[in-house]
Formats: C-alpha cells, sequence, structure tokens
C-alpha cells in the first residue's frame, strides 16, 4: 500500500524541536480558521498574517502579529513575504464546494501555486496546505477514507484541492520543500453544534482540534512530506486520523456526539459497539496469561 507520508532524515518521524520559535506566514489569515489560529499562536509563534486590503476584521488581527497586504496572483510580492518565514500555513482560497471554475482556477490554482512556489524560492522550511474533505468526498457516504487511499473528489471545489495536494507532493519529493496536506472537515465552534443538524456527525472538526493539530504540524521535524485528515475525534468518523494520532501525536478533545443535544443522551461511545469489544467478556487467551 502506497504510504501518506515520506520522512525528511532517518530515525523518528514524531520527533520536534521546542526550543526555536518559529516565524509563521499565515494567508487567509481574515478568515474564519486564520484569525482563530492567529488569536490563539500569537504567543507561540512570531506571526505574519497575509489579508487582503478590501477584506473584513483586518483591524483585530493587528493584536496578534505583522499585517501584511497581498493577493495571491502576484507572485512576486508573495515571495516577499515569504523572506524569513519558517512555515507557511496556506489557508487563503475560494472555499464555497458551489464555487464556478474560473474562481477556483484564479485563487485555488493560481493562488496555491504561487503560495507554494514562493515559500520554496524564498528558503522556507514547509507549507501546510489547507486541503479539504471535498477532495475524497466522492467515496460512498458509508467508507471510512483512508490517507493512502487516491483522491476522489465530489465536485470541483474538490478538484482543485486535489491539485494542491498534487503541487505539494511534488513540491516535497522533487524540490525539498516539506509540505503538509490537511484535509479539513465540517470546521464549526462547538456552540454551532448545539444549534446545528447531524448532518456533520461523521466529519466535524472543533476550533481546538485543528488548532491543535496545525501547531503540531508546524512543530514536527522529521517529516518531508504527509496527508493528514482533521476531524474531531467523533465516534463516527468520515476519515481515518490514524496518521495523525501516530505522527505528529494529534489528539482530538472534542466529539459531536458529545457535543450535540440531540445525539448526547446516547452515549455513543458506551451503546455503540464494535466487534472486537467483548462487553466485559475475557478474551479466550486469559487465562493462559
Amino acid at each position: 500500500m502506497a504510504l501518506s507520508y515520506s520522512a525528511a532524515a532517518s530515525g523518528s518521524l514524531a520527533r520536534f524541536e521546542t526550543s526555536k520559535r518559529r516565524r509563521v506566514l499565515v494567508t487567509g489569515a481574515a478568515g474564519k480558521i486564520g484569525s482563530y489560529f492567529a488569536e490563539h499562536a500569537s504567543d507561540e509563534y512570531d506571526l505574519r498574517l497575509m489579508v487582503m486590503g478590501s477584506e473584513e476584521g483586518i483591524e483585530p488581527l493587528r493584536a496578534h502579529g505583522e499585517v501584511v497586504t497581498a493577493s495571491l496572483d502576484d507572485l512576486r510580492r508573495m515571495k516577499e513575504i515569504c523572506k524569513g518565514v519558517d512555515t507557511v500555513l496556506h489557508l487563503a482560497a475560494s472555499a464555497d464546494p458551489e464555487t464556478k471554475w474560473n474562481d477556483l482556477l484564479s485563487n485555488n490554482i493560481i493562488g496555491t501555486y504561487n503560495a507554494i512556489v514562493a515559500a520554496r524560492a524564498a528558503g522556507c522550511r514547509r507549507v501546510i496546505f489547507a486541503s479539504s474533505i471535498h477532495a475524497v468526498s466522492g467515496y460512498p457516504g458509508d467508507m471510512q477514507v483512508k490517507t493512502s487511499e487516491p483522491v476522489n473528489p465530489g465536485d470541483l471545489y474538490g478538484v482543485s484541492k486535489c491539485f494542491g495536494e498534487a503541487m505539494g507532493r511534488y513540491m516535497a519529493e522533487q524540490e525539498g520543500l516539506s509540505v503538509i496536506v490537511l484535509r479539513i472537515g465540517a470546521f464549526q465552534a462547538p456552540e454551532n453544534v448545539h444549534r446545528g443538524t447531524i448532518e456533520a456527525m461523521d466529519m466535524f472538526c472543533s476550533k481546538r482540534d485543528l488548532q491543535q493539530l496545525i501547531c503540531k504540524c508546524i512543530d514536527v521535524e522529521s517529516l518531508r512530506w504527509a496527508v493528514f485528515h482533521a476531524v474531531s475525534n467523533n465516534r463516527f468518523k468520515r476519515m481515518d486520523i490514524s496518521d495523525a494520532r501516530e505522527l505528529v501525536g494529534y489528539e482530538p478533545q472534542d466529539d459531536f456526539g458529545q457535543l450535540h443535544p440531540s445525539l448526547k443522551e446516547l452515549d455513543l461511545w458506551e451503546n455503540v459497539k464494535t466487534a472486537c469489544q467483548s462487553d466485559g467478556q475475557q478474551s479466550g487467551i486469559r487465562g493462559d496469561v
């Protein structure tokens, strides 16, 4: 089976260097993920926060780092703002699954190319690319998707994320730039779960869980390339998170079933058993050990 990661060097794949304070460029910093990351990461990293000049929500970002204005279609400018940066967290994109092709081409394909190439040209150590569950949403709904399985987009938006994943792998394997892809599920605040429906129960990703995973992906030293699935510790998971657990120590704290009022009372973790659970009965080997 093909691996969805590769190591930058021999030794432990979960090696971290914690003594060095990193400079992180965040594209799309005024968006939902970017603004939350900036608010909660400024004590840990030196942040350079990229925004579009016309975006709302720029002023609050100034409390969390250096705010710079740039456009993804300006490769020269992207190279400038990548200078002196350790990691580029590339979040900027057209995020609506119904986005038309011309906007996807400009923002999600050309823009992603420019962001990753600029990082390589500026000598950055790593890019973290915000992909999406839409890159694999073409698989049947009753299938849990592993990171080692081929992409299977369910819409053109997903196709654009597949391009970013392929571009990232090329840059990692052929150009020496470490790239980690995060396929992000349904990113929501816990309070929204209380008001919402159960449609997102298998792909919910809480703010603090995604924040944790992003930080672990910034700090890990030894990965050259990886794809991780960004969903919370839901009882049912549309995407498998085993790689993220094993390679960077991801420990999601939230579970849609424990947050949603219609599911919490069912206590899914306790009442829905798997085939390997024994309901308190001893395994046949227990009497011999």
